[in-house]
């Protein structure tokens, strides 16, 4: 049985210390307001404040919250699944060429040929984590301004403290979850104050907890640990792998980077998502990192496509209730460093491991665009299939009564709008896009007739 994993975090050494350990995370961020779950947590306990409450508390709070907040927007993604209408159109150029149907199924019968990451009888496994630093009877997260770091870096030299993570794991099949959190005390070395003016100047202590890190400029200044070593990186393997099994799940059922006894190649800790051309990506990319599914696929077209599981979007239609009338898609403005970037298109991107593309479309429409699972209706869809590697446009509306207020939430579009339909051939669209608008345009002028009746 393989599970799969959903890391609640974008933190590239939380998601390295997974890789390292055979196991490949989907990332999911939770954009949890971290202030407000510790006051409903204080309310929750009765206590007078956040004050109130323990570093352990504390850590164990964020982390639950995230990990749910996560959880959850995989079922409102499973649920607008399950309300989806409408047919999948199949398209097979290479076989019949450009503009043919191949076929027309009910959307909902394609959905019973690859029901997705929620119908597994285990998993995905959602993993929230958080760390505060304590030192002195002081909590800290992160400094945020050289100002900060230098003070705080100066409280710490030739001081010990103590390094709090809180850990939940929350199975999506049974709904049960589990918490835990871990405890490592840190020993600093008597570093100076020159030392101190180049770690700040890195940049490397401003956005961690604690103002430092074992595994990268930080380590050489830390002379003992005290307990788990990866908590202090900001992921307890040992903790997360006892919750797995406090879930009934084994630990070696969650990798994904090992097979017949070897670890597959190919995924390092550093990738990023490569340019349109396969050179070296652009600086805007190299925050980005492999995730299940990603990677390019030569196609018998001639090109090359991205997704080693296809890929998918969502085309967001606006629509005048009365009439039927289309007047506004939700269109993303692709950055420069991605395939075709600087050109519109629906937003989307590969299909992870275990998803349907009607589940991954939902996802990256999501994290690209702010579109919510839960504020639209999915009508149709329509599959380009190239045999090795297809793309799924899935077809949506709003849903009465709810507004879709897009918002990039990554950095892969320059910007995310709504556009009045009569504005769309002003643009300059990807060139899927442009082949097929007219099409996609007619098809979703019918359904919404259709709902008129």
């Amino acid at each position: 049985m393989s599970v799969s994993v959903i890391l609640a975090s974008q933190s590239r050494p939380r998601r390295n210390l997974l890789v390292q350990s055979g196991i490949l995370p989907t990332i999911r961020v939770s954009h949890v307001d971290e202030p407000q779950a510790l006051r409903d947590e204080a309310a929750r306990r009765g206590l007078p404040g956040v004050d109130a409450l323990t570093p352990a508390d504390q850590v164990a709070a964020l982390a639950a919250a995230k990990a749910r907040v996560v959880a959850a927007t995989y079922e409102q993604t499973a649920a607008a699944a399950r309300r989806a209408t409408g047919e999948l159109v199949v398209s097979r150029p290479l076989e019949d060429g450009f503009g043919t149907v191949s076929q027309v199924l009910p959307i909902r019968e394609a959905l019973r040929n690859h029901e997705g990451m929620l119908a597994s009888p285990a998993g995905p496994l959602v993993i929230g984590c958080d760390s505060m630093f304590e030192i002195d009877g002081h909590v800290y997260g992160k400094p945020h301004t050289p100002q900060v770091a230098h003070e705080r870096l100066r409280s710490m030299r030739g001081a010990s403290g103590v390094l709090w993570t809180g850990h939940t794991v929350v199975d999506l099949a049974s709904g049960r979850e589990a918490s835990r959190t871990s405890r490592a005390v840190v020993r600093f070395a008597d570093f100076s104050d020159a030392d101190i003016d180049r770690y700040v100047a890195s940049g490397e202590p401003l956005e961690v907890a604690g103002c430092f890190t074992l595994e990268g400029l930080g380590g050489p200044f830390i002379e003992s640990i005290e307990g788990d070593p990866s908590g202090i990186i900001g992921l307890s393997l040992p903790t997360v792998r006892a919750l797995v099994a406090e879930l009934g799940i084994d630990w070696t059922d969650l990798w994904n980077l090992v097979g017949e006894g070897t670890v597959r190649p190919g995924v390092s800790l550093d990738t990023a998502d490569p340019s349109a051309d396969g050179e070296p990506p652009s600086e805007e990319a190299k925050d980005n990192v492999h995730q299940p599914g990603d990677g390019w696929v030569d196609c018998p077209c001639g090109h090359r496509h991205w997704g080693h599981n296809g890929a998918s979007g969502v085309l967001l239609a606006r629509r005048d209730p009365t009439t039927g009338r289309i007047t506004d898609v939700l269109l993303q403005h692709r950055a420069l460093w991605s395939a075709e970037g600087g050109t519109w298109g629906a937003p989307g991107g590969a299909t992870a491991d275990g998803e349907s593309p009607l589940e991954g479309a939902l996802r990256e429409s999501f994290e690209e665009a702010n579109i919510r699972p839960e504020d639209i209706d999915v009508v149709g869809a329509y599959l380009e299939s190239h045999g090795a590697w297809g793309y799924t446009t899935v077809f949506a509306f709003e849903k009465p009564g709810h507004t879709v207020i897009p918002q990039a939430n990554d950095d892969e579009s320059l910007e995310v709008r709504w556009i009045p339909l009569e504005s769309v051939q002003d643009l300059t669209l990807l060139t899927a896009m442009r082949n097929d608008w007219d099409g996609f345009v007619a098809r979703l002028t019918r359904i919404s007739r259709s709902l008129l009746k």
